[in-house]
C-alpha cells in the first residue's frame, strides 16, 4: 500500500474496526464501525490518503490505539 500518510492499515470484518498506522508519528488509530464496503473502497483507492482523508477521517469514531504493529495488508 504505497502512501505518503498511511504506513499499514487492518480492517477487523467481525469488529468493524478499522485500524490505521500513520506514517508521520507511527502511532495507530482505530476507526469504529467502518462498514466492509468502506474499506473494500478504500483499499481499492488509487491515494489512500486522499480517499483515507475525504471518507474516513471525520466520519468515524476513532480511539488512539498502541504503537505495536500487525504484518502489513
Amino acid at each position: 500500500m504505497p502512501s505518503t500518510i498511511i504506513q499499514k492499515s487492518q480492517y477487523d470484518p467481525q469488529t468493524r474496526v478499522l485500524s490505521i498506522w500513520l506514517v508521520t508519528n507511527g502511532k495507530r488509530y482505530d476507526y469504529l464501525d467502518v462498514p466492509a464496503e468502506i474499506y473494500d473502497a478504500f483499499r481499492a483507492a488509487f491515494s489512500k490518503g486522499r480517499f483515507f482523508n475525504r471518507h474516513i477521517r471525520s466520519s468515524f469514531p476513532v480511539r488512539e490505539g498502541d504503537i505495536a504493529s500487525p504484518a502489513r495488508h
